[in-house]
């Protein structure tokens, strides 16, 4: 059972309608997680804001996707791992093989991978990483800009995952249990 409610666009106004038609016009319609955001137009709206900067990134949609993965798994976020694995799947083009091998925090090309088991340190240690963390970072082959990105991508992805796991969203993708 949903501990916060999801609101029904039709019935929404000022702030919150304003972003949920902005979300409608590009989705088609308003996912639970954003219609539950709703209730807080200022969490809503930063959400989108932020999502949207990423998206012009230098990661790309493809990273950010693998990123969400891996960070909802490590968060156990039921409602986002059904998210990004449907995303990640149908509008990016994921192989299932490489949706499962970000769960775990791993990727097949070495770059990726880096970015990858550097979001899941950022998770583990809540963000306290140390000089060795990024050290290692940098000598996989990351710039300075994609360390900040995928610091950044982190901060997004426990934002979401915090969120659902707190309002117990309901699931409006194909479902997809943490392992």
């Amino acid at each position: 059972m949903t501990r916060l409610k999801a609101l029904n666009p039709a019935d929404a106004t000022g702030k919150t309608k304003e972003l949920f038609n902005a979300v409608e016009s590009k989705l088609g319609s308003v996912p639970n997680m954003m219609r539950t955001m709703g209730n807080a137009p200022a969490v809503l709206e930063g959400y989108l804001n932020l999502s949207g900067a990423l998206s012009h990134g230098i990661l790309g949609g493809k990273t950010g996707e693998l990123i969400a993965l891996t960070v909802a798994q490590n968060n156990a976020c039921d409602y986002c791992l059904a998210a990004h694995s449907f995303i990640g799947e149908k509008l990016v083009k994921i192989d299932s093989e490489s949706i499962h091998a970000a769960r775990l925090g791993n990727a097949h090309d070495s770059k990726t991978n880096a970015i990858l088991q550097f979001a899941k340190t950022l998770v583990n240690k809540s963000g306290l990483v140390n000089d060795q963390d990024v050290n290692a970072a940098k000598a996989s082959g990351l710039s300075e800009a994609e360390i900040a990105e995928t610091v950044a991508h982190v901060a997004l992805n426990i934002l979401t995952n915090y969120f659902n796991n707190t309002a117990n969203t309901e699931i409006d993708f194909p479902q997809v249990a943490a392992l």
